[in-house]
């Protein structure tokens, strides 16, 4: 694998809620990669389908969730390539991956962690399952990873249970669980998100050293621009199950080229306002998505909306250069003049 190729590659990726209402799709056509040492941020309001979409790396999608249609290609260290879409959810495969090759970080570390067994057991399950270390040996390893994510009193808090650790130190144990075996990729699915603003700088801090440190690449999943500006090297915003734009993020930040872009971002509160000016937001609710709008799916709260083109035709991808892509009829336009383009 070259340093350009991707370690992990979706393409063309659809997820469906096959509910007794009927069909909502989650994930309608979604694109992403991201490469080993990279950092790639998915930006989105709730309901985007960010988590689904990263989710389907690991094939951990509810029960009433199927994949559709597309690929999603991992390439491990040592070589070889693999569909995790055309793995059994419940198979051998997926599971030998999950926490061996791919860690995951949870929102609600509470919920996600075990009330009833220790950190250190839970440090150490997936130790000794993907490395078949002894227990010494598997509890010195957990010592040290809670040392890594920088846990006070490690010894002690191998032996304390969820319940007696602060919201902070839980989520350090989830990246220790995480990292226990040196994944080539984590997924940290809003891990700040329960988290008060100092102890959510201290776990983005955390994760950026470990990532410079072990060189793993990380997909980051929130619904705030000011995180992911601190974290990530690419960015991918998402909308209705589909990327509506992407690229690298001072690229995106210096210049939005999408709508919902650029209301997402001038909708983050900024230092040094004026304290009696209120706070800018996107107009309208998000789409029934029983019933999705025709054309595009943004044009019902897009202030940039062009009647008979936007509400009519689906939009185009267009490619930017530079690795950015945007889709958005006002730039099939600019391109060629004529809203059919694309």
């Amino acid at each position: 694998m070259t340093e350009d190729t991707p370690l992990v590659e979706i393409t063309d990726l659809g997820v469906e809620f096959r509910l007794r209402e009927g069909v909502v799709r989650a994930v309608d056509g979604v694109s992403l990669h991201v490469r080993k040492g990279e950092v790639l941020g998915i930006v989105g309001e709730s309901g985007s389908g960010k988590s689904i979409s990263v989710r389907s790396i690991m094939q951990l999608l509810p029960k009433t969730a199927v994949l559709s249609r597309g690929s999603v290609l991992f390439r491990p260290p040592g070589g070889g390539e693999i569909d995790i879409a055309k793995l059994d959810r419940k198979g051998r495969d997926i599971r030998s991956l999950r926490g061996r090759h791919i860690g995951m970080i949870f929102q609600e570390p509470m919920t996600a962690l075990s009330p009833v067994h220790t950190i250190g057991h839970q440090v150490m399950t997936p130790i000794r399952l993907h490395l078949g270390l002894a227990k010494k040996a598997a509890r010195d390893r957990a010592r040290e990873l809670l040392q890594l994510v920088q846990m006070p009193r490690p010894d002690q808090m191998l032996d304390a249970y969820p319940h007696e650790l602060s919201g902070g130190m839980r989520q350090r144990a989830m990246i220790a669980i995480a990292l226990a075996c040196n994944p080539s990729l984590l997924i940290a699915d809003e891990p700040t998100t329960a988290l008060d603003v100092t102890t959510e700088a201290q776990i983005l801090d955390l994760l950026k050293s470990l990532q410079e440190r072990l060189g793993m690449a990380i997909i980051f999943i929130t619904h705030n621009f000011g995180v992911v500006a601190d974290i990530a090297d690419r960015i991918a915003v998402m909308y209705m199950g589909r990327v509506v734009e992407s690229g690298p993020v001072d690229d995106i930040f210096e210049s939005p080229q999408h709508p919902y872009t650029r209301a997402l971002m001038a909708s983050v509160p900024r230092l040094g306002a004026e304290r009696r000016r209120r706070l800018t937001t996107i107009p309208g609710m998000v789409p029934d998505p029983f019933e999705l709008p025709r054309g595009c799916s943004f044009h019902t709260r897009c202030s940039e909306m062009v009647e008979g083109v936007c509400d009519r035709l689906d939009a185009p991808l267009i490619d930017l250069s530079g690795g950015r892509n945007v889709r958005c009829h006002l730039h099939s336009q600019n391109q060629t003049g004529g809203p059919n383009a694309g």
